[in-house]
């Protein structure tokens, strides 16, 4: 299978080509990332990177809203040891089967 063809499969939409211009201290550096990270090419270096940056920002938007949101129960040694309850008692989490 080809790359365009798994990456339509895996990300179902089309591809669009963008080209940037990096100084050389910078494209030197992105080379020698896709050489030791086992890159194919330049491009799937910097599609990893948007991704992560992605999800970095989903994550700090649900980190925000949890910090806006109203304060409920302390989670001290109590609110863990209810927990524990819980999974224990619960005989789907039981991963023996």
């Amino acid at each position: 299978m080809s790359l365009a063809n798994f990456c339509q499969k895996t990300y179902p939409c089309t591809m669009s080509t963008m080209n940037i211009s990096l100084p050389d201290t910078l494209k030197s550096f992105v080379d020698e990332q896709v050489s030791q990270r086992g890159y194919g090419t330049s491009s799937e270096y910097v599609r990893e990177l948007i991704r992560k940056d992605q999800e970095r920002l989903q994550l700090r938007s649900l980190l925000l809203a949890g910090a806006a949101s109203a304060p409920t129960a302390p989670a001290d040694v109590g609110y863990f040891d209810g927990l524990r309850d819980r999974v224990r008692n619960n005989p789907k989490a039981d991963a023996r089967g």
